[in-house]
């Protein structure tokens, strides 16, 4: 059974047949309103999807708590490769690692599943993102919090680009 809206951590990826190296995912079911005229999931829904995703992934990776003393966070690039169609009530779960970061910014990649307690998921589209970090009440950039590098380093398996 998929708790929706809830992170689900790496053993729970792997009974719903996502692989390795994905650790940390949230599940929920395709809405009517993410359909467009042609019966499947419209394509903007995905990037949601990933936005939605990031929120408490960066708070888990300890990167922001949203706090009025938190960075701002810039999405500076987004991209997304459909690979299989998705339908109106289908389960599915969004994944997402930390790749790579720099002093103030860093590559995700991130996974869209049909999960299976019974052999692998499908994986119906891929996409990537470059996060900015910014000060909130100042110019410039703000340095990712080293909870948080030490996070995508050993929850991700992410590298230090710097």
């Amino acid at each position: 059974m998929l708790h929706y809206h809830t992170p689900l951590d790496a053993p729970t990826l792997r009974a719903l047949g996502i692989p390795a190296p994905w650790s940390f995912g949230m599940a929920d079911r395709v809405r009517f309103g993410e359909i467009d005229a042609l019966g499947h999931v419209n394509n903007t829904a995905y990037l949601r999807w990933f936005e939605s995703f990031r929120l408490p992934y960066l708070e888990a990776r300890k990167v922001t708590d949203y706090g009025p003393d938190s960075p701002r966070l810039v999405l500076k690039r987004a991209s997304c490769e459909y690979m299989a169609e998705m339908f109106s009530g289908m389960d599915y779960v969004v994944t997402g690692r930390t790749r790579a970061f720099r002093r103030t910014s860093f590559t995700m990649e991130f996974g869209v599943w049909l999960p299976s307690e019974d052999g692998e998921a499908t994986c119906t589209a891929t996409g990537e993102a470059i996060i900015v970090l910014l000060n909130r009440d100042a110019p410039g950039r703000h340095p990712i919090p080293e909870a948080g590098k030490q996070a995508f380093i050993s929850e991700d398996g992410a590298v230090s680009e710097a």
